[in-house]
């Protein structure tokens, strides 16, 4: 046991290590990052998009600098700690040092290498999911009621990290009403620990209710303009491309949990996700949680299936996941600068594969995620250019606004380096930090639209100049405007607080 403690912890390092090693550095913090890390400027109990767990760690990253290597360090440090609770379900389950290894090449090649690299709520989302499903195994293994309190704390973190926490909750506790382990309900501790769950997630719940519960009007604007649209085919097929390399590894995991009557509730569990999921038009990637408990089943299956006879077939294992996941990995992470990723998907004729198209239904040169990740010190450099060009004067009533948090959030990301004030947006929570009673003289407008001087609003200026745009062709941002506006009148700062009274108004449900 020990011997199989050393491997999973040195395998739980070399996962936060390789991540940092592939990616390459020229490029920036994803869009999404720039919201999360904003929100570490503005702890609260909730936010629009996400409960408030991840703007702790925002917190810290900004308290050290806000570097990249503080970015990635969280989301790095959840996937070494959902490694290491799913290689102690290996260990509970049996599971020696080649579980271990199968474990972590499924942790290695396939959605997690991405997943537990963006500062985003997957990451910890993922680590509670897991912690859930780990602390019923142990229950079961060893009826003592401390794993009950492990499930309701993880259910209470869980939730506030991310709501869809409670997709796998209502899984597993339904999983658990069709088998034998129904009994728990039962056990009074079961309650206790739920309560305790219930109370680390009601400071939420209190902030939603005085906040109007924005997390409803944002999940119908979300079920309007993009779940809609997603295809159950699709949705099905992507549960095997997620984690192709070692899609082996976890349906044999699924097929041993479900013919287990000790483990069925792990099987039905993930069942269960799935159907919500479907009914619920949710994306692929929401059901990556459901996954860890599988993986170490089907490890720890495979490798007792070859531990006398077939051992040759763990070869073939290894063999099968490194062959793919080495071809999977430049699609997972940009390893390498914009021109020479292009150029090899091109080679690589990674276009068929669908991984190279956008929310705009159209292919393009890089994965929508790694366009995300470019342009936005340009953006800061072209604003603090046109900002510093204004006289004295004109800097000190001069407001920078942008149409969208990515452009808010990355131009607070750079202000230090490039000297320049705070920058506002009507765009996700930074509308909550928006004041209405802001003072207004001059305007510098980041926005994609290239007619922005001819909007009515535009004529409460003296003048308006567009100073220049966003080149870099790889970047989802291309074409981007800076507007500098000078003089406003009256009519415009009206405009300005009607328009933010209002759109504070519909985010309330």
């Amino acid at each position: 046991m020990k011997k199989n403690n050393t491997l999973l912890y040195t395998l739980a390092l070399l996962r936060i290590i390789i991540p940092y090693l592939l990616q390459h550095p020229v490029y920036e913090p994803h869009r999404d990052e720039f919201l999360y890390l904003a929100e570490g400027h503005h702890l609260a109990f909730g936010f629009m998009e996400v409960p408030p767990m991840l703007s702790i760690f925002a917190w810290l990253t900004n308290l050290f600098g806000g570097g990249m290597f503080w970015v990635k360090l969280w989301p790095s440090l959840f996937g070494a700690a959902t490694f290491i609770v799913a290689g102690k379900i290996i260990q509970s389950l049996g599971g020696k040092s080649f579980a271990l290894i199968l474990l972590f090449l499924s942790f290695l090649f396939g959605a997690y290498l991405r997943m537990f690299f963006l500062f985003q709520p997957n990451a910890p989302e993922i680590f509670f999911w897991t912690l859930i499903a780990f602390s019923f195994i142990r229950f079961v293994q060893t009826e003592k009621n401390k794993w009950l309190y492990v499930f309701g704390i993880s259910v209470g973190l869980g939730m506030l990290s991310k709501y869809s926490v409670a997709f796998y909750t209502v899984s597993i506790l339904l999983a658990l009403l069709f088998t034998k382990h129904r009994i728990v309900f039962f056990n009074k501790h079961f309650w206790y620990a739920s309560l305790i769950g219930f109370l680390i997630f009601l400071p939420n719940i209190i902030w939603q209710w005085q906040n109007h519960f924005p997390v409803i009007v944002h999940m119908n604007e979300l079920q309007q303009t993009q779940l809609q649209y997603i295809n159950p085919a699709g949705f099905l097929t992507d549960q095997l491309l997620l984690m192709f390399p070692c899609f082996f590894v976890w349906l044999t995991g699924l097929f041993n949990a479900l013919s287990s009557k000790q483990y069925r509730f792990i099987g039905l569990a993930y069942l269960f996700v799935i159907i919500l999921l479907l009914m619920g038009h949710g994306k692929s990637y929401y059901a990556a949680g459901v996954y860890p408990p599988l993986f170490a089943f089907g490890a720890t299956a495979l490798e007792k299936f070859t531990a006398t006879q077939r051992k040759y077939l763990r070869y073939a294992f290894v063999i099968f996941a490194v062959g793919f996941g080495l071809f999977v990995v430049p699609i997972l992470l940009p390893v390498l600068p914009p021109q020479p990723l292009a150029d090899l998907y091109v080679k690589m004729n990674i276009a068929k594969t669908g991984t190279l198209k956008w929310e705009d239904l159209k292919d393009h040169s890089l994965p929508q995620d790694f366009a995300d990740m470019q342009g936005w010190e340009e953006m800061a450099q072209k604003v603090a250019k046109a900002y510093h060009a204004l006289d004295d004067s004109e800097r000190q009533n001069t407001v920078i606004f942008c149409n969208n948090y990515g452009m808010a959030g990355a131009i607070n990301y750079y202000a230090r380096k490039y000297n320049l004030p705070e920058a506002y947006s009507d765009n996700a929570s930074f509308l909550y930090w928006l004041p209405t009673s802001l003072q207004i003289e001059n305007f510098i407008l980041v926005s994609d639209d290239p007619d922005e001087k001819q909007h009515d609003f535009a004529k409460g200026f003296t003048s308006v100049t567009k100073t220049d745009s966003i080149t870099n062709k790889f970047a989802r941002e291309k074409g981007d405007y800076i507007y500098v506006f000078i003089g406003a009148d009256d009519n415009f700062r009206k405009f300005f607080k009607q328009k933010i009274e209002k759109d504070k108004a519909e985010f309330k449900y």
